[in-house]
């Protein structure tokens, strides 16, 4: 209905910042008609917003600012003057900070609301989307005697993010490790675990002074049972991972039955830190998601002093589906830490998270809401594929490929049929936001949260999908950046195995018996079979060159032909698993590569002992891996940047 029109108000300087009674009921001109008198809208542009509107199910002004047909300080100003409130801009009219509640945070969030200042005895809001909801709550917690203000979404974000910056960071870190400290790796390593190792190398010193020959021979064969079993169990998951699906096939059909109407808000996560240069490849492709751009709920997560970064984000003129969160400096300085502190803001149902040069496929949300409502009950977290837009580029970027591809066609679809606590990986993991602050999200004292999270949810009775959809990234070209990645995810395993093993009876009871060991031998011998393969790999190598006796008394013909079986035999088998990985996504031309897996897993030795190191010199230390440096990469900037479309006048 049309009513008559309310001018804005025309409030002298001095009254500028005075707060005024805010009534709903008032009758008032429609939005869309108000933004064309200001001429921020043609008719052409309110029509095709209102076509919008009514496909999106979602309100006008989300889908006007998603539209990216005005600035957010344009649209919020006139909505402001729209229910003839003063507009305020809380970056240079800052908030009194004595009337801040740090308790009702998530509320302030919600609403978009919060306390300004005193004007006499009466209280003054700021607030950014006048609706009943937020009304009804302010006078329930404030009483009657309120004024308001207009403000932006922006503003009450930014201005949260400084006011409550100590409890939001007390929240981001201390979340798990207060309540649930067992679970935490913030303790790096428990006095009980302590006494254990140092009672086991106790028993190795007296043993190499008592017998050191039979000592050695007991410690060979433990090392060789120690591979061999580790190997049978990724030959037992390659079985089984051939045999069984844990995909959640979603068709085309499937996809194109969702109606936009009942697509929940999805919270996308961007943790970032020094990569202004792929910042356009990630915004162009989440601008090209097949979603409702209105319900899309994107959080540029960006550390406070990383003012290159920000500033690039600011520049590029982002929509208002775009919030940038600035996360204050705090140690450890971590992913999960920053994750965290975003989740407090997160609006969504879902939530993901990309890295900063994801392309994830257009229709990948879709899919997963789709896979959720074809799965279980119990199913907390849907995966998506990984795959590498630089595949082809050097041996290490196709070395990478084949190793996520055997993780994702045969180790994870096993690892879920057996039971196993499941690995996360970083990036595409699409969880039910409600059940991850359930579990007090992720460990920000852990360098490879999802893998913990991912332990904790099986020990809770989750269960993780896998849907068909690809998110393509970089591969790591440099062999020091990927060696840098992968101590990282080696200490983030050792952190997490600690962790999961200071009561080992709790564990066992909590994941049954082939829970407890696929995570000993897959988790413990992820970390544990690199650092031994100095010990069969070296002795081997100088009797084959030099035909050399000094190792005759100390390891025994039976120790030394047992492990160079086990040498051989890994090897041999880690060679036919990658042959067959290969040949299963038809990647044909990469099958010649690996013969050449025993060198990718030296590599691996190497990030392990630098892994071991970190654990014990600096365990929380976030060793970031550089993005951007493939030639593919650049290449796909330059064609994000061409996509760019300018914001309409």
């Amino acid at each position: 209905m049309t009513t008559e029109h309310t001018p804005p108000p025309q409030a002298a300087p001095a009254d500028a910042l005075t707060g005024r009674p805010l009534d709903l009921t008032r009758p008032r001109r429609r939005l869309g008609d108000y933004l064309i008198d200001a001429n921020l809208l043609t008719q052409e542009q309110l029509q095709d917003v209102l076509a919008r509107q009514q496909k999106w199910h979602s309100r006008l002004g989300d889908v006007i600012l998603a539209s990216r047909l005005m600035s957010a300080l344009q649209f919020y100003t006139e909505l402001a003057h729209h229910y003839e409130l003063n507009f305020v801009n809380l970056m240079e009219h800052h908030p009194d900070e004595t009337l801040f509640e740090a308790q009702h945070i998530q509320d302030y969030l919600r609403h978009l609301v919060l306390p300004w200042r005193r004007q006499g005895d009466a209280l003054v809001l700021a607030v950014a989307d006048p609706d009943q909801d937020a009304l009804d709550w302010v006078h329930d917690h404030y009483g009657d005697n309120v004024l308001f203000v207009g403000t932006g979404k922006f503003d009450i974000i930014w201005t949260l993010q400084e006011i409550g910056d100590e409890q939001l960071t007390d929240h981001a870190l201390g979340a798990l490790a207060n309540l649930k400290p067992e679970q935490s790796a913030r303790t790096v390593i428990t006095k009980g675990q302590i006494v254990a190792l140092c009672l086991m190398v106790l028993v190795i010193i007296i043993g190499m002074v008592i017998a050191p020959s039979k000592t050695l021979m007991i410690l060979g064969i433990l090392m060789s049972l120690i591979f061999l079993i580790s190997f049978g169990l990724k030959f037992l998951l390659a079985w089984q991972g051939s045999r069984h699906r844990i995909d959640v096939k979603v068709t085309d059909e499937d996809v194109a039955a969702l109606s936009d109407k009942e697509l929940p808000i999805y919270t996308i996560l961007v943790p970032m830190y020094k990569e202004p240069e792929v910042l356009p490849i990630l915004v162009n492709a989440l601008r090209n998601l097949d979603y409702p751009q209105s319900r899309l709920d994107i959080k540029l997560v960006l550390e406070a002093d990383d003012t290159d970064t920000i500033d690039a984000a600011k520049q590029m003129g982002l929509e208002s589906t775009f919030e940038i969160i600035r996360v204050p400096p705090s140690m450890p300085r971590t992913k999960p830490k920053a994750c965290n502190y975003a989740l407090q803001f997160a609006r969504g149902e879902l939530l993901t998270i990309y890295d900063a040069e994801d392309k994830p496929e257009p229709d990948q949300l879709k899919r997963v809401i789709a896979a959720f409502r074809k799965s279980p009950n119990n199913v907390a977290c849907i995966q998506a594929r990984l795959n590498y837009y630089n595949a082809d580029e050097n041996w290490l970027t196709r070395m990478f490929t084949l190793e996520y591809t055997l993780w994702f066609d045969f180790y994870l679809p096993a690892l879920e049929h057996l039971r196993i606590p499941i690995p996360l990986g970083g990036t595409s993991n699409h969880f039910l936001i409600d059940v991850l602050r359930e579990v007090q999200a992720w460990d920000p004292y852990n360098v490879t949260e999802d893998a913990d999270l991912g332990v904790r949810l099986t020990q809770l009775d989750w269960r993780v999908g896998v849907v068909n959809s690809t998110t393509f990234e970089e591969a790591n070209v440099s062999v020091t950046n990927w060696i840098r990645q992968r101590s990282r995810w080696l200490k983030g395993y050792m952190q997490t195995y600690l962790v999961h093993m200071r009561n080992p009876i709790k564990f066992y009871r909590m994941t049954g018996g082939p829970g407890f060991w696929g995570f000993q031998f897959f988790v413990g011998g992820t970390v544990l079979t690199p650092l031994l393969v100095p010990f069969t790999l070296i002795p081997y190598v100088v009797w084959l060159c030099t035909r050399t006796t000094m190792f005759d008394d100390l390891f025994p013909p039976f120790v030394m032909y047992t492990n160079l079986f086990t040498l051989l035999i890994g090897n041999g088998f880690f060679i036919y698993l990658t042959l067959l990985a290969s040949f299963k996504r038809r990647y044909y031309r990469l099958a010649p590569y690996a013969l050449t897996v025993p060198a990718y897993w030296l590599l691996q030795t190497i990030a392990a002992f630098k892994g071991l190191w970190q654990l014990i010199s600096k365990p929380f230390y976030w060793e970031k891996t550089t993005h951007g440096i493939s030639k593919q990469t650049e290449i796909e900037r330059e064609a994000a940047l061409d996509n760019q479309t300018p914001r309409t006048p």
